[in-house]
């Protein structure tokens, strides 16, 4: 290691999530089986990752060096250090009062966001970005409650920024439309754990006839390994089972930095289309100049 300043700057998290599409794919289980349980991989013996990864020894301690630590015992520190920063906005005493329910979920939402940014920060969007500009058609995929959802969502926000875009939730229907699809055409796909194989044989299929993918989803799964461009979303699960994962608002992020950079890219053009939109709305509902745009 490099000293404590070092250790302060090294988040292992984003580390995973920039290398793991790099990595060989069984080291890919030992990354996808820690981004799920931070705190159970830090306390597990190398024998128990490997095995519940369902690999060797041997890899785990090659996925340790490929990760940027020196071996096992450091990548084990650096996961309990990621975990207790979670820990903190999670720990909750047993008789919580019910008032202390926003405040719970707003940390959980915070910490996702904090944790998701480092990843973020590595990711390929400007390059994703470029390949929303230059498709002919954009297919949006999306299944599962969150990502059924934002698929409808991003297809919202590209709309407004004059991108041909359509989106389907049902696996039947991305097949069909896959099928379809030639290289001047783009899919993006929207899954928090990219592991739902109808998503994944459908982006399968939608490469084969040449066109490309972007993929918002786990940096370790199936669908991040097939994606020409992939951001990365990790979801950060509590043991608070009662309201909705937090996960859809680092996909949310995510969708959110991707579309800002298509934007900002094409800055005249989006600037002259969401006039017209505002001046749509405003001589049909009225409203002040900050009112939002779009409901």
């Amino acid at each position: 290691m490099n000293g404590h300043a070092d250790m302060l700057s090294f988040d292992i998290v984003a580390r995973i999530a920039e290398r793991a599409p790099e990595l060989r794919s069984a080291e890919r289980k030992v990354a996808a089986l820690i981004l799920d349980d931070l705190t159970g991989a830090s306390r597990a013996s190398i024998g128990a990752l490997a095995d519940k990864a369902d690999v060797s020894i041997a890899t785990v301690t090659r996925f340790a060096k490929a990760v940027g630590c020196v071996d096992v015992r450091e990548l084990k520190l650096r996961l309990a250090q990621a975990a207790a920063v979670g820990q903190r906005f999670l720990k909750r005493e047993p008789d919580a009062v019910p008032d202390s329910l926003a405040a719970r979920i707003f940390e959980e939402v915070q910490a996702t966001l904090a944790q998701n940014q480092g990843a973020l920060a590595a990711a390929p969007i400007d390059e994703a970005a470029d390949a929303l500009a230059a498709a002919s058609m954009i297919y949006v995929f999306g299944m599962g409650g969150g990502s059924t959802a934002l698929a409808d969502e991003m297809r919202f926000r590209l709309v407004r920024l004059g991108r041909p875009v359509a989106s389907y939730q049902d696996g039947l229907l991305q097949r069909m439309v896959a099928s379809t699809l030639s290289k001047e055409h783009l899919v993006v796909a929207l899954s928090v754990t990219g592991q739902t194989p109808e998503m994944v044989e459908s982006c399968q299929l939608a490469k084969q006839y040449g066109a490309r993918v972007i993929a918002l989803t786990a940096p370790a799964s199936p669908l991040g390994a097939l994606a020409d461009w992939l951001i990365p979303v990790i979801a950060i699960e509590t043991d608070f089972i009662y309201k909705p994962s937090s996960s859809r608002y680092a996909m949310m992020m995510a969708l959110d930095l991707l579309v800002t950079e298509l934007a900002v890219k094409q800055a005249d053009h989006s600037r002259e289309l969401l006039r017209r939109m505002k001046h749509a709305l405003d001589s049909h509902r009225g409203g002040g100049e900050r009112q939002p745009l779009g409901d």
